[in-house]
């Protein structure tokens, strides 16, 4: 991928993450952002890209997902519980769009 290719695919994914939660501050947006441009995302298109980076961030970063691992709850169980946490600092953000239970 050249370089303008990438340059361009980092800024479809920051104007995705901007629609998806205008308030997020700088730090969390940073980090969602160069989550969302890592070489695993590369294959999504950037609005997708963008939600699991968001989503990915606000999960490790504002919620008790890790300690819940770190507890023994496997990754599904201690998604769920999380979910709510998750919405509240989504709609917080300013976002439309939150996350399902399933």
């Amino acid at each position: 991928m050249t370089l303008a290719a990438r340059t361009r695919r980092h800024k479809e994914i920051a104007k995705h993450l901007r629609v998806l939660a205008p308030m997020m501050p700088m730090a969390d947006f940073n980090s969602a952002l160069t989550g969302a441009v890592a070489g695993h995302l590369r294959h999504l298109p950037p609005s997708i890209a963008a939600w699991q980076a968001l989503t990915s961030h606000l999960r490790h970063a504002h919620t008790e997902y890790d300690a819940l691992l770190e507890e023994g709850y496997d990754r599904d169980s201690a998604r769920f519980f999380v979910v709510e946490a998750m919405n509240a600092q989504l709609a917080a953000w300013g976002a439309s769009r939150s996350v399902s239970e399933e």
